[in-house]
């Protein structure tokens, strides 16, 4: 048996405002299915979809998985989602790493670094 990862899911208060955000973010088409309750974005053949479903209830606690993304120019990447609504939350520097912790626009944290060593 094999797994593959097919969703990033996002419990969320506005599913077509959550994945303009996250669209914008990555560089990723919002699929045309797209409505008040569902709303997705296409990975292509090799990435995951990311979905973004709305539900009653809204965020209460530290998220326990987070996304991390990687990027040459960190610093201008962090400025760049922060001016399509994240919020800087921390900046860390821990374990030989760099990294900035941020909230999207519904406040699930994800953290941008700079390139990861080799190895």
């Amino acid at each position: 048996m094999t797994l593959k990862l097919a969703n990033v899911t996002f419990d969320c208060a506005d599913p077509l405002g959550q994945a303009r955000f996250w669209s914008e973010a990555l560089g990723l088409p919002i699929k045309d299915d797209a409505n008040e309750y569902f709303a997705a974005l296409d990975g292509g053949p090799t990435g995951p979809t990311w979905l973004f479903l709305q539900v009653p209830e809204g965020k209460t606690a530290k998220n326990r998985m987070h996304i991390d993304l990687e990027s040459d120019d960190m610093a201008g990447e962090v400025q760049r989602l922060v001016g399509l609504g994240a919020r800087r939350v921390a900046e860390k520097n821990e374990y030989g790493m760099t990294w900035t912790v941020l909230d999207d626009p519904e406040g699930n944290e994800f953290c941008v670094s700079g390139p990861h060593p080799a190895g």
